[in-house]
Protein backbone atom coordinates (compact mmCIF):
# COMPACT_ATOMS: atom_id res chain seq x y z
CA UNK A 1 0.00 0.00 0.00
CA UNK A 2 2.80 2.79 0.64
CA UNK A 3 4.27 2.00 -2.29
CA UNK A 4 1.25 3.16 -4.21
CA UNK A 5 1.32 5.77 -2.15
CA UNK A 6 5.19 6.79 -3.44
CA UNK A 7 4.06 6.23 -6.71
CA UNK A 8 1.18 8.85 -6.55
CA UNK A 9 3.91 11.21 -4.73
CA UNK A 10 6.07 10.63 -7.75
CA UNK A 11 3.23 11.08 -10.14
CA UNK A 12 2.34 14.49 -8.52
CA UNK A 13 5.87 15.96 -8.45
CA UNK A 14 6.17 14.85 -12.24
CA UNK A 15 3.54 16.98 -12.91
CA UNK A 16 4.82 19.39 -10.57
CA UNK A 17 8.35 19.11 -13.07
CA UNK A 18 5.75 19.76 -16.08
CA UNK A 19 4.90 22.92 -14.97
CA UNK A 20 8.28 24.58 -13.71
CA UNK A 21 9.40 23.13 -17.19
CA UNK A 22 6.45 25.42 -18.83
CA UNK A 23 6.91 28.15 -16.09
CA UNK A 24 10.66 28.84 -16.53
CA UNK A 25 9.67 28.69 -20.37
CA UNK A 26 7.15 31.28 -20.03
CA UNK A 27 8.53 33.61 -17.12
CA UNK A 28 11.96 33.67 -19.82
CA UNK A 29 9.27 34.68 -22.66
CA UNK A 30 8.08 37.67 -20.99
CA UNK A 31 11.07 39.37 -19.54
CA UNK A 32 12.77 38.56 -22.89
CA UNK A 33 10.07 41.50 -24.27
CA UNK A 34 11.42 43.61 -21.48
CA UNK A 35 14.84 45.65 -21.99
CA UNK A 36 17.20 46.77 -19.27
CA UNK A 37 17.65 50.31 -18.49
CA UNK A 38 21.40 50.21 -18.78
CA UNK A 39 20.81 48.52 -22.65
CA UNK A 40 24.11 45.93 -22.23
CA UNK A 41 22.95 41.99 -24.05
CA UNK A 42 24.04 39.32 -21.69
CA UNK A 43 27.37 39.19 -23.13
CA UNK A 44 28.22 42.50 -21.81
CA UNK A 45 26.86 41.65 -18.42
CA UNK A 46 28.61 38.35 -18.37
CA UNK A 47 31.68 39.82 -19.38
CA UNK A 48 31.67 43.03 -17.14
CA UNK A 49 31.20 40.76 -14.14
CA UNK A 50 33.78 37.83 -14.98
CA UNK A 51 36.42 41.39 -15.19
CA UNK A 52 34.95 42.67 -11.86
CA UNK A 53 36.03 39.73 -10.32
CA UNK A 54 39.49 39.29 -11.99
CA UNK A 55 38.40 36.20 -14.62
CA UNK A 56 39.59 38.20 -17.31
CA UNK A 57 41.01 34.93 -18.51
CA UNK A 58 37.77 33.28 -18.93
CA UNK A 59 36.10 33.48 -22.35
CA UNK A 60 32.29 33.61 -23.46
CA UNK A 61 31.07 31.68 -26.37
CA UNK A 62 27.52 32.33 -27.76
CA UNK A 63 25.81 28.06 -28.54
CA UNK A 64 22.89 27.76 -30.68
CA UNK A 65 19.53 26.31 -29.04
CA UNK A 66 17.48 28.37 -26.17
CA UNK A 67 17.85 27.83 -22.64
CA UNK A 68 21.58 25.89 -23.34
CA UNK A 69 23.86 28.08 -21.18
CA UNK A 70 26.17 26.68 -18.63
CA UNK A 71 29.28 27.43 -17.21
CA UNK A 72 31.69 24.55 -18.24
CA UNK A 73 33.95 24.04 -15.66
CA UNK A 74 36.61 21.50 -17.54
CA UNK A 75 37.75 24.30 -19.88
CA UNK A 76 36.34 27.45 -18.17
CA UNK A 77 34.33 28.89 -20.39
CA UNK A 78 30.77 30.30 -19.67
CA UNK A 79 28.56 29.32 -23.17
CA UNK A 80 25.58 31.60 -23.82
CA UNK A 81 22.81 30.69 -26.07
CA UNK A 82 22.32 33.12 -28.74
CA UNK A 83 19.47 35.23 -27.47
CA UNK A 84 20.69 35.25 -24.13
CA UNK A 85 24.48 35.94 -25.62
CA UNK A 86 22.92 39.27 -28.14
CA UNK A 87 19.79 40.27 -26.40
CA UNK A 88 19.56 43.21 -23.85
CA UNK A 89 16.87 42.21 -22.16
CA UNK A 90 15.73 41.27 -18.46
CA UNK A 91 16.23 37.74 -18.49
CA UNK A 92 19.60 37.90 -20.99
CA UNK A 93 21.32 39.58 -18.32
CA UNK A 94 20.27 37.19 -15.12
CA UNK A 95 20.62 34.06 -16.95
CA UNK A 96 24.10 35.36 -18.21
CA UNK A 97 25.07 36.45 -14.78
CA UNK A 98 23.61 33.65 -13.04
CA UNK A 99 26.46 31.57 -15.14
CA UNK A 100 29.30 34.04 -14.32
CA UNK A 101 28.12 32.89 -10.96
CA UNK A 102 28.88 29.63 -11.45
CA UNK A 103 32.14 30.67 -12.64
CA UNK A 104 32.96 32.72 -9.64
CA UNK A 105 32.47 29.39 -7.74
CA UNK A 106 34.93 27.57 -9.45
CA UNK A 107 37.23 30.33 -9.25
CA UNK A 108 36.52 30.74 -5.27
CA UNK A 109 36.62 26.88 -4.92
CA UNK A 110 32.98 26.94 -3.40
CA UNK A 111 32.93 23.48 -1.25
CA UNK A 112 29.61 22.30 -3.14
CA UNK A 113 30.77 22.78 -6.68
CA UNK A 114 33.77 21.32 -6.12
CA UNK A 115 32.00 18.22 -4.50
CA UNK A 116 30.00 18.09 -7.70
CA UNK A 117 32.71 17.83 -9.77
CA UNK A 118 34.52 15.46 -8.03
CA UNK A 119 31.21 13.36 -7.87
CA UNK A 120 31.04 13.64 -11.44
CA UNK A 121 32.82 11.16 -12.89
CA UNK A 122 31.34 8.47 -10.75
CA UNK A 123 27.35 9.88 -11.14
CA UNK A 124 28.43 9.93 -15.13
CA UNK A 125 29.14 5.91 -14.89
CA UNK A 126 26.58 5.06 -11.75
CA UNK A 127 23.28 6.64 -13.25
CA UNK A 128 24.04 4.42 -16.58
CA UNK A 129 24.52 1.73 -14.66
CA UNK A 130 21.41 2.18 -12.36
CA UNK A 131 18.22 1.78 -14.56
CA UNK A 132 19.88 -1.98 -15.84
CA UNK A 133 20.39 -3.21 -12.56
CA UNK A 134 17.08 -2.38 -11.08
CA UNK A 135 15.48 -3.30 -14.38
CA UNK A 136 17.35 -7.30 -14.37
CA UNK A 137 16.53 -7.39 -10.52
CA UNK A 138 12.54 -6.77 -10.37
CA UNK A 139 12.53 -8.80 -13.46
CA UNK A 140 13.90 -11.86 -12.49
CA UNK A 141 13.13 -11.29 -8.58
CA UNK A 142 16.86 -10.91 -7.84
CA UNK A 143 17.03 -8.88 -4.76
CA UNK A 144 20.86 -8.28 -4.65
CA UNK A 145 20.66 -6.26 -7.94
CA UNK A 146 18.07 -4.45 -6.74
CA UNK A 147 20.45 -3.35 -4.11
CA UNK A 148 22.90 -2.78 -6.05
CA UNK A 149 21.01 -0.79 -8.64
CA UNK A 150 19.47 1.24 -5.22
CA UNK A 151 23.61 1.68 -4.48
CA UNK A 152 24.14 3.04 -7.66
CA UNK A 153 20.63 5.25 -7.73
CA UNK A 154 21.50 7.06 -4.62
CA UNK A 155 24.64 8.32 -6.66
CA UNK A 156 22.43 9.83 -9.17
CA UNK A 157 20.24 11.32 -6.46
CA UNK A 158 22.83 12.61 -4.17
CA UNK A 159 24.43 14.39 -7.07
CA UNK A 160 21.24 16.24 -7.58
CA UNK A 161 20.94 17.25 -3.87
CA UNK A 162 24.30 18.64 -3.88
CA UNK A 163 23.20 21.01 -7.25
CA UNK A 164 20.65 22.60 -5.57
CA UNK A 165 22.88 24.86 -3.20
CA UNK A 166 25.34 25.41 -6.04
CA UNK A 167 22.28 26.37 -8.46
CA UNK A 168 20.71 28.39 -5.34
CA UNK A 169 24.32 30.12 -4.25
CA UNK A 170 25.08 31.46 -8.08
CA UNK A 171 21.53 32.82 -8.56
CA UNK A 172 21.89 34.58 -5.01
CA UNK A 173 25.49 35.67 -6.26
CA UNK A 174 24.27 36.83 -9.54
CA UNK A 175 21.48 39.03 -8.36
CA UNK A 176 23.56 40.73 -5.65
CA UNK A 177 26.74 41.77 -8.44
CA UNK A 178 24.31 42.84 -10.50
CA UNK A 179 22.17 45.53 -7.62
CA UNK A 180 25.61 46.50 -6.48
CA UNK A 181 27.65 46.95 -9.98
CA UNK A 182 24.35 48.61 -11.59
CA UNK A 183 23.57 46.12 -14.25
CA UNK A 184 20.01 46.73 -13.38
CA UNK A 185 18.18 49.64 -11.61
CA UNK A 186 16.67 48.55 -8.14
CA UNK A 187 13.03 48.02 -9.95
CA UNK A 188 14.31 45.74 -12.29
CA UNK A 189 15.58 43.15 -9.71
CA UNK A 190 12.06 41.77 -9.48
CA UNK A 191 12.11 40.81 -12.89
CA UNK A 192 15.65 39.33 -12.23
CA UNK A 193 14.69 37.35 -9.29
CA UNK A 194 11.51 36.03 -11.24
CA UNK A 195 13.77 34.60 -13.75
CA UNK A 196 16.05 32.95 -11.85
CA UNK A 197 13.57 31.78 -9.07
CA UNK A 198 11.51 29.72 -12.33
CA UNK A 199 14.74 28.28 -13.49
CA UNK A 200 15.77 26.99 -9.67
CA UNK A 201 12.28 25.26 -9.79
CA UNK A 202 13.38 22.90 -12.94
CA UNK A 203 16.25 21.71 -10.45
CA UNK A 204 13.98 21.23 -7.58
CA UNK A 205 11.63 19.06 -9.24
CA UNK A 206 14.19 16.59 -10.28
CA UNK A 207 15.46 16.64 -7.60
CA UNK A 208 12.38 15.85 -5.53
CA UNK A 209 11.35 13.63 -8.46
CA UNK A 210 14.53 11.29 -7.92
CA UNK A 211 14.80 11.42 -4.37
CA UNK A 212 11.29 10.23 -4.31
CA UNK A 213 11.72 7.55 -6.68
CA UNK A 214 14.90 6.79 -4.75
CA UNK A 215 12.88 5.87 -1.66
CA UNK A 216 9.62 4.10 -3.43
CA UNK A 217 12.97 1.32 -4.69
CA UNK A 218 14.07 1.03 -1.16
CA UNK A 219 10.00 0.49 0.44
CA UNK A 220 10.00 -2.40 -2.21
CA UNK A 221 13.39 -3.81 -1.84
CA UNK A 222 12.85 -4.12 1.86
CA UNK A 223 9.47 -5.33 2.14
CA UNK A 224 10.73 -8.25 -0.48
CA UNK A 225 13.87 -8.95 2.15
CA UNK A 226 11.08 -9.03 5.13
Amino acid sequence: MYSDWMFILIIIAFIFSLWAQFRVKGTFNKWTKVENSTGMTGYDAARRMLDANGLHDVPIEPVPGALSDHYDPTKRVVRLSEPVYYERSISAVSVACHEVGHAIQHAEHYPMLVARHKMFPVVNIASGIAPFLLIAGFLFQAMNLVGLGIIFFSCAVAFQLVTLPVEFNASNRARQLMVQEGYIANDEERGVAKVLNAAALTYVAAALISLLELIRYIMIFTSNRD
